[in-house]
């Protein structure tokens, strides 16, 4: 049975959970997602929650190649009065924190309680994270990507697409094992530094990494790989999402990382009763 520690519970993943993204940023690439003012942040967590998110992953930083990379104190300085307020609000909630940086995740953990780290650099911008997370002894969410936001897109060359990934994932994973971190959860990177044809082949191909015996998680709400493909925007792509949501849950995804909860958990469910019979 997969599951994550949340201080000292076993959170069971027999049924995948569905993480709600609320971005207090002004330029993330789906405006949905902005939420800035006090009253936008309790509204957001509170749908997530009333929808049936089980986790609301809270970012500062956009990681879009055409926004600008802020400093730690930068991002802290976004972040903490939000974490502050969600914390006083909902108390019990399980919060995710979206960032590279080792004092941001030292700092969240802390002062506010937070649940779990979401690293889109898997440990590559700050080589201090892997330590500081293993001090922390909190969940860490291991993506791939290469270089930096502003960057990645220039680097989609690879020997071997799937086999590079999984050699990374297998690496870097043996570091944080070394360390002590037991709780690693499993992020291909959708988007992040790959193409459009190798976002499809990454999820045509996402059973093998199960080969980590490590949860799964995956966001692809509302990316490129689906607007691109189908000549949209954003804003119109909760369908293709949906689409994607479903691969992905047939796949063995355990976590599905979404900006639409009421939709993710609908998935989940249906699948899920699909899946009653496929024994």
């Amino acid at each position: 049975m997969k599951s994550i520690n949340i201080n000292g519970t076993l959170i069971d993943l027999s049924t995948p959970l569905v993480m709600g993204i609320l971005n207090v940023t002004p330029d993330s690439f789906f405006l949905g997602s902005r939420k800035q003012s006090e009253n936008d942040i309790i509204s957001r967590c509170r749908q997530i929650i009333e929808e049936g998110g089980t986790i609301i992953d809270v970012g500062a930083q956009s990681t879009t190649p055409s926004s600008e990379l802020l400093t730690a104190f930068e991002e802290a300085e976004r972040l903490m009065p939000a974490l502050k307020l969600i914390r006083s609000e909902f108390p019990d909630v399980i919060i995710s924190v979206d960032t590279f940086y080792a004092d941001v995740a030292k700092q969240a953990v802390e002062e506010f309680g937070v649940n779990i780290i979401n690293d889109v650099s898997g440990g590559q911008i700050d080589e201090r994270m892997f330590p500081v997370v293993a001090d922390l002894n909190v969940p860490y969410i291991l993506m791939h990507m290469r270089g930096v936001p502003q960057t990645m897109q220039t680097l989609t060359d690879y020997d071997d697409f799937i086999r590079d990934i999984l050699y990374y994932f297998s690496e870097r994973k043996a570091k944080l094992n070394l360390l002590g971190v037991n709780d690693v959860i499993i992020d291909p990177g959708f988007g992040f530094s790959k193409t459009l044809s190798q976002n499809y082949e990454l999820m045509a191909y996402l059973k093998y990494f199960h080969i980590f015996e490590e949860p799964i998680l995956v966001g692809i709400s509302r990316k490129s790989m689906i607007y691109k493909l189908l000549g949209s925007t954003p804003e119109d792509s909760l369908n293709g999402t949906t689409v994607l949501n479903s691969v992905a849950l047939l796949s063995g995804a355990d976590i599905l990382r979404v900006h639409d909860v009421k939709e993710a958990v609908e998935c989940v469910k249906i699948i899920g009763k699909i899946a009653e019979f496929d024994k």
